[in-house]
């Protein structure tokens, strides 16, 4: 146990993350705990905070304040993170518990999946994405093709993305996967199949035109100058292949890339995977988050059930 209770919390701070550093998440996690720890800490007090000033009375007039001007789910993952800061600190030995529990952490309401709409809507915009339009200052279809297919057949995220290097498929012809650097730090393998490798050699075949080869640690989405795809250039060309494709209307607002990945996690519920393994695919960390895809699809059968013209008339005899 830590003797001196004016330790300065900062440091702690420090500790914690590079801790976390080790299990290699992403930059985005990191700088997320960083934010949520360094934002509360400086709602206790003007001076150095230490831990003798980390109460359950003064967390929760803190987290008060914290979320008067805050989003639920901007609250709630702070409590996460400070729920992971004291867990930390208490496998260190520095304090003797964790006051977490005293503190109420939001309730978020479940968000429903947010897929394409219209049956045929990913494949049109496969289609449509794959022919070369000169409109384009620098078309580059073979890539554009590449994102849309890791996200609607591989399902993954807009960061997993971004993570991915030219040698994360692996594998031979028949047996391919990628190696995916998930949420959370959680690693995962996806299988690929050969239809999907087949994409992404050409994409890989296009750029080696346009730069010359690359090495297997190299980020494999660039842009059209060859350096690595960032957030905003990678929701750009996602949101630009909607347009091209003419679909933007079926676009779930707000949804972009996410209404690929929940493209592929409905389609997998509808020809029958069960929440487990929808939850190993797609890397979710809880079981329920899986079951609300297999859940949606039961109300969609029910929904076309219920419009047929039969059972109407049913209800006239009624």
């Amino acid at each position: 146990m830590h003797e001196n209770q004016n330790f300065p919390v900062k440091a702690l701070i420090e500790d914690f993350l590079a801790a976390r550093a080790t299990r290699k998440p992403s930059v985005h996690t990191l700088k997320a705990y960083e934010r949520d720890l360094t934002l509360v800490v400086g709602l206790i007090g003007d001076g150095p905070v230490t831990l003798s000033d980390l109460s359950p009375r003064v967390l929760r007039s803190a987290f008060a304040r914290f979320a008067s001007t805050r989003a639920p789910a901007s609250v709630a993952r702070a409590w996460t993170s400070w729920n992971a800061f004291f867990t930390f600190l208490v496998t260190e030995q520095v304090v003797a518990g964790n006051p977490m529990s005293a503190v109420d952490k939001p309730r978020l309401a479940s968000h429903s999946p947010k897929p394409l709409r219209g049956e045929d809507t990913p494949e049109q915009l496969l289609e449509a994405v794959s022919k070369r339009d000169d409109r384009q200052r620098d078309p580059w279809p073979e890539r554009d093709v590449a994102v849309l297919a890791l996200a609607l057949c591989a399902g993954l995220r807009l960061s997993e993305l971004l993570a991915l290097r030219v040698g994360s498929f692996l594998g031979r012809p028949g047996e391919r996967r990628v190696e995916v650097a998930g949420k959370g730090g959680r690693p995962r393998t996806v299988p690929i199949e050969p239809e999907l490798d087949a994409v992404v050699e050409r994409y890989v075949d296009s750029r080696r035109v346009r730069f010359g080869r690359a090495r297997p640690d190299e980020a494999l989405m660039v842009d059209r100058r060859g350096a690595p795809l960032q957030r905003g250039g990678l929701q750009y060309l996602v949101s630009s292949c909607f347009r091209r494709a003419g679909v933007n209307d079926r676009v779930p607002k707000g949804a972009q890339l996410h209404a690929l990945r929940h493209t592929f996690a409905t389609r997998l519920a509808e020809d029958g995977a069960n929440a487990s393994e929808i939850m190993r695919l797609l890397g979710h960390a809880s079981l329920a988050t899986s079951q609300n895809y297999i859940e949606v699809t039961a109300e969609q059968q029910r929904a076309a059930v219920r419009a047929n013209r039969t059972n109407r008339a049913l209800g006239k005899l009624a």
